[in-house]
């Protein structure tokens, strides 16, 4: 998802959730990856950075982000994230500021399916297969020598 706000002003970023995940903490954070972002505003407190704000309407299932101010250095890769045991839910918001005196307001949904393959999944697999394979090369040497 594209976001677009104006220079200088401010855009409000709605990610929407399921009411199962009302009560688990919320983030907003910035990085061209989600497993290496860093965050600028988490819940439950509505907490505040300098130009950037957070609120979560438990009842609607929606978390707001707001950021003021904008300025070109804050365009990139941003992530709603919810923090939660085991894999976290999340999904990317692509910020681009422009001069013009446009600005959007975007909800993009979090669901459990929306972002969970990714190449952590992948890796995962490539590692089982390695970890299997050495584990048969292991039994296979051990038979070769117990033969001799």
């Amino acid at each position: 998802m594209v976001v677009t706000g104006a220079h200088g002003a401010s855009v409000a970023v709605s990610c929407q959730y399921e009411l199962q995940f009302k009560d688990y903490t919320k983030y907003w954070c910035r990085g061209a990856f989600y497993e290496l972002c860093r965050i600028v505003v988490k819940t439950p407190r509505g907490e505040h950075s300098d130009r950037s704000s957070i609120a979560d309407d438990r009842d609607a299932g929606v978390f707001t982000v707001t950021m003021s101010s904008l300025k070109e250095s804050d365009e990139g890769m941003y992530w709603c994230v919810i923090a939660r045991q085991g894999k976290n839910i999340y999904t990317g918001v692509s910020l681009r500021v422009s001069h013009t005196v446009i600005t959007t307001t975007a909800t993009p949904l979090l669901t459990l399916e929306q972002d969970e393959i990714s190449w952590w999944a992948t890796l995962r697999w490539i590692l089982f297969i390695l970890m299997l394979s050495c584990l048969a090369s292991t039994h296979l040497a051990v038979w070769r020598i117990s033969r001799i």
